[in-house]
C-alpha cells in the first residue's frame, strides 16, 4: 500500500513515517515547503528511513499541489496544521486557512480517486470534560480557535464520508508527547528548562489535567486503524483512560532531573480564563474493541525514554529552552 503523510516533517508526522517504512509501506512524505529546504525531523530520521521515503514538499493550502503530492496513493494519513493554542489567539486566519481549507484540499484529492483518509483531530475539539471518559459522543466545544478550526476540520471530514461514501476516519488523539515534540507543548517545556540547568521553571496553570499518550504509541494507534477497515466512518480517540495533572506532571520531572528546581507560574502562559480546558481523560473503548489497540508504554516508561532523547546535547541544542515558544 502507498501511503501519503502530510505533516510528515512534524512531531507525529515523523514518528509515522519511521513506523511505516519499517512496517513494510510505501511511504510519500509530505512536508512543509521552505527556503531552506530543510525537511523539519525526517532530516533526523535514519538513513534506512529516508532511502525508502519519497519526500515532497508543499503547502497544504495549495490544492493543486495536493492533489498532485496524492497522486498513486491508496490512503492518506493527514496531520498537516496548525496546532500551537496561543498562536492561535492571535492569528486565527491562517488557522482557518491551515487546518479547515487545507483539510478540504486533502478531502477533495482523495474523493477524486475514492482514496482512504485519516483525518488527525485533537482531545482539545471536546474542551473541559463534561463527563469522563470522554468518548466519542461527548459534545465538541471550540474553546480556542485553534480546536474551533479542528471541529471545523473534522465535520468536513464527516461531511464528505455522509455525502460522497468517501471512506474517511477521524483519528483523535489525546495528548502525545515524546522525542521530537515541539516546545510549545509542556512536557519539552519543563523537561528543556530544566535539562539546561535552569532552575525557576516558568509554567501556565498547573491544575489542568491531560490524557498523556507516548508518540510511539499515538503511532501504533493509526497503523491499527488503517488496517482495519471496520474503522471507515468512525471518530476514534487514542487515549489511555489516565490523567495527569500539570502540577504533578511538573513535580515528577523535576524529581527526576533537577530536585532542586522551583516551579513559577508566568502569567503570560496563562490562556484566557473560559479558553483553558481543565481535564481531559479520554476513553480508549472504541479503539481497543475495533481494533485491539493498547498503550504499550506506561507513562512512567514513556517520561524515562523521552527525558533520555531531551538530554542527548544534540538534541537539547535544536531548543530555546529560556524563551516561552507560543
Amino acid at each position: 500500500m502507498k501511503v501519503l503523510i502530510t505533516g510528515a516533517d512534524g512531531f507525529i508526522g515523523s514518528h509515522l513515517t519511521e513506523l511505516f517504512v519499517r512496517s513494510g509501506y510505501d511511504v510519500r512524505a509530505f512536508a512543509c515547503y521552505n527556503s531552506f529546504n530543510t525537511w523539519g525531523w525526517l532530516d533526523s530520521l535514519d538513513k534506512h528511513i529516508l532511502e525508502n521515503t519519497e519526500i515532497v514538499m508543499g503547502d497544504v493550502r495549495d490544492a493543486y499541489g495536493v492533489r498532485s503530492a496524492s497522486f498513486g496513493c491508496d490512503a492518506i494519513l493527514h496531520l498537516a496544521a496548525l496546532i500551537a493554542i496561543p498562536f492561535s489567539y492571535t492569528a486565527p486566519d491562517t488557522y482557518v486557512d491551515t487546518n479547515i481549507k487545507g483539510t478540504l484540499n486533502i478531502l477533495q484529492a482523495a474523493r477524486d480517486r475514492d482514496t482512504r483518509v485519516l483525518v488527525t483531530s485533537t482531545s482539545e475539539v471536546y474542551g473541559t470534560a463534561r463527563y469522563v471518559p470522554i468518548d466519542e459522543d461527548h459534545p465538541f466545544q471550540g474553546q480556542s480557535p485553534y480546536s474551533a478550526s479542528k471541529i471545523g476540520a473534522d465535520r468536513l471530514a464527516e461531511s464528505f464520508c455522509r455525502s460522497f461514501s468517501l471512506p474517511v476516519t477521524i483519528v483523535r488523539p489525546f495528548n502525545t508527547y515524546g522525542p521530537r515534540q515541539s516546545n510549545r507543548a509542556v512536557i519539552p517545556t519543563i523537561i528543556t528548562q530544566l535539562c539546561s540547568g535552569i532552575d525557576q521553571i516558568n509554567l501556565g496553570s498547573l491544575s489542568p489535567t491531560r490524557d498523556f499518550n507516548y508518540v510511539e504509541d499515538t503511532a501504533q494507534g493509526f497503523l491499527s486503524i488503517l488496517k482495519n477497515d471496520s474503522t471507515i466512518g468512525e471518530e476514534i480517540n487514542i487515549a489511555t483512560n489516565q490523567e495527569v495533572s500539570i502540577g504533578d506532571l511538573a513535580k515528577e520531572l523535576i524529581r527526576q532531573i533537577n530536585p532542586v528546581a522551583k516551579i513559577v507560574c508566568d502569567e503570560q502562559r496563562f490562556r484566557p480564563e473560559k479558553s483553558e480546558v481543565e481535564r481531559l481523560l479520554g476513553s480508549n473503548e472504541k479503539i481497543r474493541r475495533l481494533t485491539g489497540w493498547e498503550p504499550t508504554h506506561s507513562f512512567e516508561q514513556g517520561i524515562a525514554k523521552t527525558i533520555d532523547w531531551f538530554r542527548e546535547p544534540s538534541n537539547l541544542a535544536k531548543y530555546k529552552a529560556d524563551m516561552y515558544v507560543v
